[in-house]
């Protein structure tokens, strides 16, 4: 089996095909003959994004890659490619700062707050479309949160074993989170892939919560990473600040059940294990 990758480089490198240009997408589509499809492509805005380039253009880009590009491989599918399966990336935060229900299944209402949730929904709501109307096999993962080395400096998780690894080193005094007492769903990334790939070889098209299941807190992934760091009383190492924090949310815990019952999935890694292998990353990082 080939793989063909389609980025902002192009196919495999080559010249870049346009997601919002349905004939670019169609041509790819009609050449491959995929079996499946994994549209990944995303559009991630912050608070401080939105106030910076406004609201509208985010919205627009958004709108662009998570539902105008996923339409443009939908459409291809049924006129060229009717026997390739696609799976839709979707988030958590289709279910908004305040969901309807703690842990989310996949009966729970869509509150979708911002521009990256509102089309991310609608993404949802376009596979489900496509499936009803014209029988494309399209299925969509509702993603919680899912770490791995690849993930940029930005995001909690990076800061938490990068900034815990400058206070064991003495090269900062302490690490600054926004709030120890946030509670997260955090799962394995190469788990969450291993989860799409059985949606997408499952029988029937259909969305799917992909998720640990398992709370856990800021305050317990940084006492996890500097355990790791053999420092067990972190407390006056810590500083919050409540600015760090881009959404005041709700518990988002999502419920795997239904894709455990479905494909048998469930998580290799625990959530001490995957602090672990984050930590073991960014410690081989440092070291080169």
């Amino acid at each position: 089996m080939s793989v063909v990758g389609i980025s902002r480089q192009g196919v495999n490198g080559t010249a870049a095909t346009e997601l919002t240009d349905p004939r670019a997408v169609q041509d790819v589509v009609e050449a491959v003959q995929p079996a499946e499809i994994y549209y990944l492509a995303a559009v991630h805005g912050s608070s401080e994004q939105s106030s910076r380039t406004g609201e509208a253009d985010l919205l627009a880009a958004s709108f662009g890659v998570h539902v105008q590009g996923l339409v443009h491989f939908l459409e291809a599918i049924r006129i060229c490619a009717p026997h390739a399966r696609l799976l839709y990336a979707a988030s958590a935060h289709v279910f908004g700062a305040n969901p309807a229900s703690s842990p989310q299944d996949e009966s729970t209402p869509f509150r979708p707050d911002s521009p990256y949730a509102i089309t991310k929904a609608a993404g949802v709501e376009y596979c489900r479309y496509f499936r009803r109307r014209h029988g494309v096999f399209c299925s969509s993962a509702i993603l919680y949160n899912h770490e791995s080395p690849l993930r940029g400096p930005g995001f909690v998780s990076q800061r938490i074993v990068n900034g815990v690894a400058d206070v064991a080193s003495g090269r900062a005094a302490h690490l600054t989170v926004g709030s120890l007492s946030a509670v997260v769903d955090w799962g394995w990334a190469p788990d969450f892939v291993d989860a799409m790939r059985r949606i997408v070889r499952h029988g029937e098209p259909d969305d799917f919560v992909v998720a640990t299941g398992e709370p856990h807190t800021v305050g317990d992934f940084v006492a996890a990473a500097f355990r790791l760091a053999g420092i067990e009383n972190w407390s006056s190492l810590v500083r919050e600040n409540p600015g760090l924090l881009q959404t005041r949310r709700g518990s988002l815990i999502g419920n795997p059940a239904r894709l455990h019952a479905a494909t048998g999935w469930k998580p290799s890694k625990t959530f001490d294990e995957m602090v672990e292998a984050l930590w073991i990353a960014a410690q081989k990082s440092r070291d080169r």
